[in-house]
């Protein structure tokens, strides 16, 4: 089967999956997908670990959120406002971060969205604890109703497939190959007389604009924006989901936050529910141990040693 045999089994089989499945458990997996695929980008093809990437998750919902509930607007305005302000924050963080390197890179990020959480802990428009509660769906371009939840799918499935489209653009441009040859050698590019860190913060950028264009989407979907989008933990589930997937593969991030949120979904009626980071932690420790590329990775190189 060819990859584009493949892509087109996939579209099919997300068309369907609304007859079978719940469709707020898939919009769910989407938007997480969406945001794993977009961290995907500057670990697995950049090679930079970032420890605060749901700051941007949580700023695109609480933005969006805070326009839906106060202002008459419709979502797309709503979804555009939360990916700009989290382009914004990325612009901003990442003109400081992208100066350091390996575990320094990780810490300034971690720290950043430390203070960015406790300003949104505080600030009046957030809800702080509470959150922000019942955040219309409203009607997109004023004509759909978004409130079926059938609807809402497959909006939200056309949002994920346009991110999708754009990171894989992204990843076989001239600009994406440049961003391999940093991850690989960044001596080397610097070497050919490329601008490393403007690579870096454009990648960067591109990916906090994605984190906040799941976080919009899933903040519609569930009508709530709140601490646990933009808390640290958030920002370790979506290292696990790339992990776990395969961080450098294109459909890695997709498998590995399926997985995951399945898991949570799953456990979460069950007798381990309050046990599920425990859970988390042990999927964690045998992916590192046992699929050291991934499932897709694993997958991958599976294939060609037979085929």
């Amino acid at each position: 089967m060819n990859n584009k045999t493949l892509n087109f089994s996939i579209l099919a089989l997300a068309l369907a999956a609304p007859l079978v499945l719940y469709p707020v458990f898939l919009m769910k997996v989407l938007c997480f997908a969406l945001f794993a695929c977009a961290f995907n980008l500057l670990l697995g093809f950049v090679g930079l670990l970032s420890f605060g990437h749901a700051i941007f998750l949580g700023s695109g919902a609480y933005i969006t959120g805070h326009l839906m509930l106060n202002y008459s607007i419709t979502p797309e305005v709503g979804i555009l406002a939360g990916v700009g302000a989290s382009a914004l924050i990325g612009l901003i963080y990442g003109k400081l971060a992208v100066k350091r390197e390996g575990i320094y890179f990780a810490m300034v990020t971690l720290a950043l969205a430390q203070l960015m959480f406790f300003f949104y802990l505080q600030a009046p428009f957030t809800g702080g604890e509470d959150g922000l509660q019942g955040v219309p769906r409203g009607f997109l371009f004023g004509l759909i109703d978004l409130s079926d939840n059938l609807t809402m799918y497959y909006f939200v499935l056309a949002i994920f497939i346009a991110g999708f489209l754009l990171i894989y653009r992204t990843i076989h441009s001239p600009f994406g190959q440049v961003l391999k040859a940093i991850r690989e050698n960044e001596a080397r590019a610097i070497s050919l007389g490329y601008k490393v860190n403007n690579y870096k913060l454009q990648a960067f950028v591109i990916s906090a604009a994605l984190a906040g264009l799941a976080g919009s989407t899933k903040a519609l979907v569930f009508q709530l924006a709140s601490l646990n989008d933009v808390h640290w933990f958030m920002s370790g589930e979506v290292v696990l989901m790339t992990l776990l997937g395969g961080m450098g593969t294109i459909w890695g991030p997709v498998l590995g936050a399926g997985t995951i949120v399945g898991l949570q979904n799953f456990l979460a009626s069950g007798p381990l529910a309050n046990y599920i980071h425990v859970v988390m932690g042990v999927v964690f420790v045998v992916c590192v141990l046992a699929f050291r590329q991934g499932l897709v990775g694993e997958l991958q190189k599976l294939v060609r040693k037979n085929f």
